[in-house]
């Protein structure tokens, strides 16, 4: 697929220009990869609701046409967005977002993290007690709080018109997390937010956007 590297660019502008990529594109257009970080900004789901918004503050809030509720993008976040015809490459949804998830999971093996997911949430969530054990996460340690114990390193949101897809996952690098706390993240009221630097692993965003390329290459098929 082809693969461009946008580096900081407005969320606003960018979504406006994946939804012309997606209108316009015919069945011989190529599958692209985009990739970039955002200045600070609350992204709302199509049915994202106000109250998941704690204290904006003088950040903005965008309103988008993905699935789920309100996440925060912000410098220091690889953002990747696949622009991808499923039905070409004869994935359905359901098997796509497993195949976005699997790709964030195994940059974070690449990194020592052990990473899970969660029944009915999407997105991919780390161990905040031993993220670099191995042991699988069976059930929750918590019936009544399934995110007890856990903590959100990637979310993911996504839409599809026309079988082709776009918006897609953001994976915490080393960013600023306080703005995570003015928010209900993903809907989910008290969720801890975590990215690698505070997981004790060092790098930068441009190793870990070229591995999460890697990845989405490899599971999503060239």
């Amino acid at each position: 697929m082809k693969v461009l590297t946008l580096g900081r660019c407005d969320c606003a502008a960018t979504q406006l220009a994946m939804r012309e990529f997606t209108a316009s594109r015919t069945a011989a257009t190529p599958d692209e990869i985009w990739l970039c970080e955002h200045d600070p900004v609350f992204t709302q789901g199509i049915a994202g609701r106000a109250e998941h918004v704690l204290d904006a503050g003088a950040i903005p809030v965008v309103s988008t046409n993905r699935g789920g509720q309100v996440t925060y993008h912000g410098p220091g976040q690889v953002v990747a967005y696949p622009l991808i015809d499923l039905q070409r490459r004869g994935i359905d949804v359901k098997e796509y977002v497993y195949r976005l998830e699997q790709s964030v999971i195994k940059v974070l093996e690449s990194f020592g993290v052990t990473a899970h997911r969660v029944a009915g949430a999407p997105g991919v969530y780390v161990r905040l007690a031993d993220p670099f054990a191995h042991e699988g996460l069976t059930a929750p340690v918590d019936p009544r709080d399934r995110f007890r114990g856990l903590g959100k390193i990637a979310a993911l949101g996504i839409k599809v018109s026309r079988h082709c897809t776009y918006h897609g996952v953001a994976l915490n690098v080393a960013m600023d997390l306080r703005p995570f706390a003015r928010i209900n993240p993903c809907g989910h009221a008290g969720l801890a937010t975590v990215d690698l630097a505070t997981l004790g692993v060092t790098t930068d965003w441009g190793t870990a956007a070229a591995r999460l390329t890697d990845k989405l290459n490899a599971y999503l098929g060239p």
